[in-house]
């Protein structure tokens, strides 16, 4: 879908580590804003790292109002993803559930609403008859560990295809003239006068007017090499799926309490995802526990599941901020920009971030939409905390 790699040139105007969803995305952008001497370097294959390994959950139900309009736009722009870029993303609006538990989480559910509300997000708290009927499937018996008092219903929510949206970029960037190098590892960066100058990689060094950092869980490692400190420290997230079965599903079910969520592919299998490890690693390995506390709290929304094997299970890299939000823009490293710190939002965002750091790079200005997300928040104590606006618990 895109040309075979070819060998470095000496220089390019910019260079994409990382060749993900919000590394293609960025190229896709800088070519349709006109710049084309463009190198997306990616040390595996294209969508190796956390593009692959995702849920394909889309939302943009957040609690904070920078969250809550940086993810609306991102939603809307996935919206006609499919359209603009000629590719079918398999995009599913079935709408998202966040189960509430308690009283107190019905009143967080209902504060988010009204934040969401006063953005013109489509977001509203229900009860547990409503939940029933958006889903009937769903064990809403008060028989259980964990009754349903209501939930937040989120109707632009859904599901997406992952590796359509990283091929759909990739083949949209290659037909914008850049340039994309898998299994081209970035060792080390040359600095001078406060900016880089060359790249070093494991196939040659080529010089960079301006070079942007999008390597999710490795974002701390390729930050180092040039000279930038992140707050952030990496956790694996975990997800199985099951046998496909016929269709039950066709919502999104998340609960913050039980720290799972749940939808069903297009070829049916349920997609079944739990909260980050709690240590840092980059080892990304499985395990027994995940599986069994997963499967536990699955089976007490949807019992009906007991006979359905799983397929297979993975993990990713998680790269997790302070204040649970992304840093995107510029560093103190003049022309090193960097799209990090998503924890376990990150996908759900590569339209708008692509576009907004295509922007930044091409203009030299900080697009107002990611400015609260910039690298100085966390020394001006400006932090925008999205914590209790995550899926499952962190």
């Amino acid at each position: 879908m895109w040309r075979r790699r070819g060998e470095l040139r000496d220089s390019y105007d910019v260079v994409i580590v990382g060749g993900g969803a919000h590394g293609l995305a960025t190229a896709y952008y800088l070519g349709q804003l006109g710049v084309r001497n463009v190198a997306v370097l990616e040390k595996g294959y294209i969508g190796s790292g956390a593009a692959g390994r995702n849920t394909t959950i889309l939302r943009s139900n957040y609690k904070t109002p920078e969250g809550a309009r940086f993810y609306d736009q991102s939603v809307r722009m996935y919206e006609r993803l499919s359209a603009e870029l000629d590719f079918n993303l398999l995009f599913s609006q079935c709408g998202h559930l966040t189960l509430a538990h308690s009283d107190r989480a019905m009143f967080v559910m209902a504060n988010r609403a009204e934040v969401n509300k006063l953005h013109g997000i489509d977001s509203q708290l229900v009860d547990a008859a409503e939940v029933a009927r958006l889903c009937p499937e769903l064990n809403v018996s008060e028989d259980v560990t964990y009754p349903i008092m209501g939930a937040l219903y989120h109707p632009p929510g859904g599901i997406i295809r992952h590796d359509a949206v990283v091929w759909g970029y990739a083949r949209g960037a290659d037909r914008a003239g850049v340039e994309i190098h898998p299994y081209t590892e970035v060792q080390g960066f040359e600095r001078s006068n406060g900016r880089i100058s060359a790249v070093h990689t494991n196939r040659g060094t080529v010089k960079a007017g301006q070079v942007v950092s999008a390597v999710a869980g490795w974002s701390t490692l390729v930050c180092d090499l040039a000279g930038v400190g992140l707050p952030i420290t990496t956790h694996i997230l975990q997800a199985c799926v099951t046998e496909p079965v016929k269709p039950l599903l066709d919502v999104v079910i998340v609960s913050s309490q039980m720290h799972v969520y749940i939808s069903q592919s297009d070829r049916g299998e349920f997609v079944m995802g739990s909260e980050i490890e709690p240590w840092t690693t980059y080892r990304m390995q499985g395990t027994l526990n995940f599986l069994q506390d997963l499967t536990r709290h699955t089976l007490e929304l949807f019992p009906q599941l007991e006979h359905a094997r799983l397929l297979r299970s993975w993990a990713g890299l998680c790269d997790l901020s302070p204040d649970y939000s992304p840093i995107l823009g510029k560093t103190e490293v003049e022309n090193f920009h960097v799209s990090a710190g998503w924890g376990t939002y990150g996908f759900k965002a590569a339209p708008i971030v692509g576009r907004t750091l295509a922007e930044l790079v091409a203009s030299g200005r900080t697009p107002d939409l990611i400015a609260p997300f910039a690298l100085e928040r966390f020394y001006e104590d400006a932090l925008v905390s999205e914590l209790a606006a995550a899926a499952v618990s962190h």
